[in-house]
Protein backbone atom coordinates (compact mmCIF):
# COMPACT_ATOMS: atom_id res chain seq x y z
CA UNK A 1 0.00 0.00 0.00
CA UNK A 2 2.68 2.30 0.41
CA UNK A 3 3.61 2.33 -3.30
CA UNK A 4 -0.20 3.29 -3.88
CA UNK A 5 0.27 6.52 -1.54
CA UNK A 6 3.59 7.29 -3.05
CA UNK A 7 1.86 7.39 -6.11
CA UNK A 8 -0.95 9.38 -5.75
CA UNK A 9 1.18 11.94 -3.80
CA UNK A 10 3.51 11.90 -6.45
CA UNK A 11 1.07 12.55 -9.08
CA UNK A 12 -0.78 15.37 -6.86
CA UNK A 13 2.81 17.19 -6.48
CA UNK A 14 3.30 16.70 -10.44
CA UNK A 15 0.12 18.39 -10.69
CA UNK A 16 0.63 21.59 -8.47
CA UNK A 17 4.10 21.72 -10.27
CA UNK A 18 2.39 21.61 -13.93
CA UNK A 19 -0.06 24.85 -12.30
CA UNK A 20 2.86 26.55 -10.69
CA UNK A 21 4.88 26.34 -14.39
CA UNK A 22 2.07 27.75 -16.35
CA UNK A 23 1.30 30.51 -14.12
CA UNK A 24 5.20 31.34 -14.15
CA UNK A 25 4.91 30.81 -18.08
CA UNK A 26 2.22 33.35 -18.72
CA UNK A 27 3.57 36.13 -16.17
CA UNK A 28 6.75 36.01 -17.80
CA UNK A 29 5.11 35.82 -21.60
CA UNK A 30 3.50 39.04 -20.25
CA UNK A 31 6.15 40.94 -18.77
CA UNK A 32 7.82 40.65 -22.39
CA UNK A 33 4.62 41.90 -24.20
CA UNK A 34 4.37 44.48 -21.76
CA UNK A 35 7.96 45.16 -22.11
CA UNK A 36 8.30 45.10 -25.85
CA UNK A 37 5.26 47.17 -26.42
CA UNK A 38 6.28 50.65 -27.76
CA UNK A 39 4.48 53.45 -26.53
CA UNK A 40 2.66 54.71 -30.37
CA UNK A 41 0.80 57.45 -31.43
CA UNK A 42 -2.60 56.17 -30.05
CA UNK A 43 -2.11 56.45 -26.54
CA UNK A 44 -5.23 55.42 -25.29
CA UNK A 45 -4.67 52.16 -27.25
CA UNK A 46 -1.00 51.81 -25.37
CA UNK A 47 -3.05 52.41 -22.04
CA UNK A 48 -5.73 49.64 -23.09
CA UNK A 49 -3.33 46.87 -23.99
CA UNK A 50 -0.79 47.54 -20.73
CA UNK A 51 -4.07 47.86 -18.42
CA UNK A 52 -4.91 44.26 -20.10
CA UNK A 53 -1.75 42.75 -19.86
CA UNK A 54 -1.44 43.72 -15.95
CA UNK A 55 -5.15 41.97 -15.56
CA UNK A 56 -3.25 39.13 -16.91
CA UNK A 57 -0.34 39.58 -14.72
CA UNK A 58 -2.43 40.13 -11.84
CA UNK A 59 -4.69 36.42 -12.98
CA UNK A 60 -1.55 34.38 -13.09
CA UNK A 61 0.18 35.70 -10.08
CA UNK A 62 -3.47 34.51 -8.11
CA UNK A 63 -3.02 30.82 -9.80
CA UNK A 64 0.47 30.87 -8.89
CA UNK A 65 -0.25 32.02 -5.11
CA UNK A 66 -3.56 29.21 -4.95
CA UNK A 67 -0.66 26.64 -6.34
CA UNK A 68 1.83 27.37 -4.20
CA UNK A 69 -0.75 27.01 -1.43
CA UNK A 70 -1.54 23.44 -2.61
CA UNK A 71 2.31 22.73 -2.33
CA UNK A 72 2.42 23.82 1.37
CA UNK A 73 -0.36 21.72 1.84
CA UNK A 74 1.16 18.78 -0.01
CA UNK A 75 4.47 19.37 1.76
CA UNK A 76 2.71 18.72 5.27
CA UNK A 77 1.54 14.85 4.09
CA UNK A 78 3.36 11.82 4.53
CA UNK A 79 3.01 9.09 2.23
CA UNK A 80 4.24 6.65 4.70
CA UNK A 81 2.24 7.66 7.32
CA UNK A 82 -1.00 5.27 7.78
CA UNK A 83 -4.11 5.79 9.44
CA UNK A 84 -7.47 3.91 9.84
CA UNK A 85 -9.53 6.76 9.94
CA UNK A 86 -9.75 9.58 7.36
CA UNK A 87 -7.17 12.51 7.46
CA UNK A 88 -5.74 14.37 5.09
CA UNK A 89 -3.25 12.33 3.51
CA UNK A 90 -5.59 8.97 3.40
CA UNK A 91 -6.06 7.14 0.84
CA UNK A 92 -10.00 5.78 1.13
CA UNK A 93 -12.06 2.94 -0.68
CA UNK A 94 -15.55 3.20 -0.57
CA UNK A 95 -18.58 1.56 -2.55
CA UNK A 96 -18.80 4.73 -4.72
CA UNK A 97 -15.38 5.30 -5.82
CA UNK A 98 -11.65 5.50 -4.23
CA UNK A 99 -10.77 9.17 -3.00
CA UNK A 100 -6.60 10.21 -2.24
CA UNK A 101 -7.43 13.45 0.13
CA UNK A 102 -4.68 15.39 -0.43
CA UNK A 103 -5.65 18.93 -3.00
CA UNK A 104 -8.31 19.09 -5.77
CA UNK A 105 -6.41 17.71 -8.27
CA UNK A 106 -8.91 15.66 -10.60
CA UNK A 107 -8.61 12.23 -11.21
CA UNK A 108 -5.63 9.56 -10.86
CA UNK A 109 -4.44 6.31 -11.70
CA UNK A 110 -2.15 3.59 -9.72
CA UNK A 111 -2.75 -0.29 -11.40
CA UNK A 112 -5.60 0.54 -13.64
CA UNK A 113 -7.72 1.93 -10.81
CA UNK A 114 -8.86 5.25 -10.42
CA UNK A 115 -9.01 7.44 -7.06
CA UNK A 116 -10.25 10.99 -7.27
CA UNK A 117 -8.05 13.15 -5.49
CA UNK A 118 -10.14 15.57 -2.82
CA UNK A 119 -9.51 18.30 -0.69
CA UNK A 120 -10.50 17.93 3.06
CA UNK A 121 -11.96 20.93 2.60
CA UNK A 122 -14.41 19.90 -0.11
CA UNK A 123 -17.72 18.44 0.39
CA UNK A 124 -16.83 14.70 0.09
CA UNK A 125 -13.97 15.10 2.50
CA UNK A 126 -15.76 17.02 5.28
CA UNK A 127 -18.26 13.97 5.20
CA UNK A 128 -15.21 11.60 5.31
CA UNK A 129 -12.98 13.54 7.66
CA UNK A 130 -12.69 11.17 10.79
CA UNK A 131 -14.67 8.22 9.27
CA UNK A 132 -13.58 4.69 9.59
CA UNK A 133 -13.93 1.50 8.00
CA UNK A 134 -17.68 0.32 7.86
CA UNK A 135 -18.65 3.82 8.23
CA UNK A 136 -21.76 5.22 5.84
CA UNK A 137 -22.87 8.81 5.04
CA UNK A 138 -24.85 10.13 2.00
CA UNK A 139 -23.96 13.32 0.01
CA UNK A 140 -25.79 14.07 -2.62
CA UNK A 141 -28.20 11.42 -2.81
CA UNK A 142 -25.52 8.85 -2.78
CA UNK A 143 -25.20 6.53 -0.18
CA UNK A 144 -21.68 6.08 0.48
CA UNK A 145 -19.78 3.02 2.52
CA UNK A 146 -15.91 3.04 3.77
CA UNK A 147 -14.52 -0.24 2.93
CA UNK A 148 -11.26 0.31 3.71
CA UNK A 149 -8.77 3.47 4.87
CA UNK A 150 -5.28 3.64 4.64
Amino acid sequence: MSALKHELYKQCLDYVQERMEAAQLAIADAKEASDDDTKSSAGDKYETGRAMMEQETDRNMAQLTEANKLKVILNKISPDALSNEAETGSVIFTNNGNFYVAVGAGTLTFNNESFFAISLASPLGLKLKGLKAGHEFALNGKQYQIIRVI
